[in-house]
């Protein structure tokens, strides 16, 4: 039902499909009113669908970016009313705790690729050290 609801107002992933091969499939532009509640959504501060646009907006751009955020906002939508609950925003930190290791992982590659020797030991809460 929500891929009809997202379909219906033109934010659904294009899908190209033929003999089992994958090609470019166009996404329509998308419901107006959406898009423009998305640009709204993307300026605001210390929500997810803000930190989902700056997230996407790197490898989508910003047209791209904001499709994808008012296809999250009407899937969104949907499950408060077919759930009949209150919405409870993931954060703003929400993909830097999702990939925390991944994130690390590649902070320590940098800095080993700029010549420093890192060693990883984990911080008391609370305490930020900062060494020259």
């Amino acid at each position: 039902m929500q891929l009809d609801l997202a379909s219906g107002a033109g934010l659904c992933p294009g899908n190209n499909e033929s003999a089992g091969k994958h090609r470019s499939g166009k996404t329509r532009k998308g419901s107006v009113w959406l898009c423009q509640a998305a640009w709204s959504a993307s300026r605001t501060k210390n929500t997810y669908l803000a930190a989902q646009y700056r997230h996407l907006i790197v490898r989508k751009g910003k047209k791209r970016s904001i499709v994808a955020v008012a296809h999250s906002m009407l899937i969104i939508a949907y499950y408060l009313l077919q759930w009949q609950c209150a919405y409870q925003d993931l954060g703003p930190d929400y993909f830097k705790v999702r990939n925390e290791d991944a994130i690390t992982h590649r902070l320590v590659r940098k800095l080993t690729g700029l010549g420093y020797h890192v060693t990883l030991q984990p911080a008391r809460t609370g305490e930020v050290s900062q060494t020259p």
